[in-house]
């Protein structure tokens, strides 16, 4: 077994897709309008489906706006280097809320940074983690 993608619905699609493409640098991977059900599928990631988890983004098109809920917490993504992956993700738009810093409440050496998708989704940046 594997984790395939995590979906979630987006307002507007092709500023979603300028977001995770050309801001954080995804693939767009596959999509497909469904006409009868009036929403669109498209599924967005770092490598190919058959190895890789992807990002589904679901654009219903009659719906305007979401709640996010209080049950969702973010995306992670490991980066070589969060700092320079928030002066990149600032760099070409993308909104950083959570500037990069080491794990608050830890010793591990974690640092993180957090962002924000167009439609407000938090996603966790994260270094590669140590070994020791």
């Amino acid at each position: 077994m594997r984790m395939l993608h995590t979906m979630y619905r987006v307002t507007d699609l092709d500023k979603s897709l300028a977001f995770y493409t050309e801001v954080l640098g995804m693939r767009l991977l596959r999509r497909r309008d469904y006409p009868e059900g009036k929403f669109t599928l498209a599924f967005v990631g770092y490598g190919d489906e058959a190895d890789n988890t992807v990002l589904e983004l679901t654009h219903n098109w009659e719906t305007d706006e979401y709640d996010l809920g209080t049950g969702y917490g973010h995306i992670a993504i490991e980066v070589e280097d969060v700092y320079q992956a928030c002066d990149q993700i600032k760099a070409r738009g993308g909104q950083v809320v959570r500037e990069a810093g080491p794990m608050k409440n830890s010793t591990s050496g974690t640092i993180l940074a957090f962002v924000k998708d167009p439609d407000g989704y938090l996603i966790e940046l994260l270094s590669p983690q140590r070994k020791d």
